[in-house]
């Protein structure tokens, strides 16, 4: 069969990521409208949580086993998935466009001879043809990307596609392929992340603060909000650049690209480095004392005035709501 699409899922620590499930969604969905095939695969040692692909539309799932790849690094994982790829007939790949699916993508583009498109925001089909849209000039367009080749690796935006739940009760093909260890040039013992911090690359709230907090002090008051709204930290770039806050909660062209469905904004004047990282989100709530502040221009809710007023009355407020 023609077109065969190849979901390619992402794990950490032995569990699928939440954008694994996006990854099943748009695949099973764009299977559909191709009328082809679609399967899934992952890249690991044990996944615990391996069963719930099938919820999301995607019935045979191949599990690439080896203890050697229980960690994610660039040449296992691409020697891995390109073999399966090649040798099951897969043309169309899909992954997420977090930091391991940037690195993978283009390195399996390499390996199967196949156009790369990176960070869509929509997928459509159009005849026979994919359509992906992708953001270009630090967010400020869009372009439609028509893939003229038979082999196809694409990468979508975390959080902007929602994982639909079409089977609850459905139950998986599994298949275990014991694959041998690969020639290791290089080996990742392990992932440290900060504990009890949540990725601003998967949250579903953030609250990022800008140099209009005036110094890492100050920052107590947007982890107060996060807490009362149960979200994600995040920072600019000035900010991470001063060393107020690890690189890790970067929101921007050079740190991560989010798009949660809420996006609080304090202090931040919006550059554009800055927009192209969370320019995407749902609903966007701005809050500078400079009332012409680029950020405002793609603002939902707008508050001008002092952040060290306002974020306090806004975090009791929250407070206030969730307790009643």
């Amino acid at each position: 069969m023609p077109n065969k699409i190849l979901a390619v899922l992402e794990q950490r620590e032995s569990l699928l990521k939440r954008s694994a499930f996006e990854v099943v969604s748009v695949a099973a969905n764009l299977a559909k409208d191709l009328n082809t095939s679609v399967e899934a695969v992952v890249v690991g040692d044990s996944i615990s949580n391996i069963n719930e692909v099938s919820k999301f539309g995607i019935k045979k799932i191949s599990h690439l086993k080896n203890s050697e790849l229980m960690n994610y690094f660039s040449s296992g994982y691409t020697d891995a998935i390109s073999t399966f790829a090649k040798e099951s007939g897969f043309e169309i790949l899909i992954l997420s466009n977090t930091s391991l699916g940037r690195d993978l993508a283009p390195r399996l583009s390499v390996k199967l001879d196949a156009a790369c498109v990176v960070d869509c925001t929509q997928i459509k089909v159009s005849g026979s043809d994919i359509i992906c849209k992708r953001p270009i000039y630090a967010g400020k367009a869009f372009i439609d990307v028509k893939i003229l080749s038979n082999a196809k690796v694409i990468t979508i935006r975390p959080n902007v596609f929602k994982a639909q739940i079409i089977d609850s009760s459905s139950n998986p093909e599994i298949i275990v392929k014991e694959i041998s260890s690969p020639d290791l040039r290089e080996k990742v013992i392990e992932f440290k992340k900060a504990e009890g911090k949540m990725d601003v690359s998967e949250a579903d709230i953030i609250v990022s603060g800008g140099r209009g907090m005036k110094g890492p002090e100050n920052f107590h008051l947007i982890e107060e909000l996060a807490d009362a709204l149960g979200a994600a930290v995040g920072a600019s770039r000035a900010v991470v650049d001063a060393g107020w806050r690890p690189h890790s909660e970067q929101v921007g062209q050079t740190g991560k690209t989010v798009s949660p469905t809420l996006y609080v904004a304090c202090g931040i004047s919006g550059a554009i480095q800055h927009l192209a990282g969370m320019s995407s989100s749902k609903y966007i709530v701005a809050i500078n004392k400079d009332k012409d502040a680029p950020i405002f221009n793609i603002a939902d809710y707008g508050i001008t005035g002092d952040i060290f007023e306002i974020i306090p009355a806004l975090t009791e407020e929250i407070k206030k709501v969730k307790q009643s």
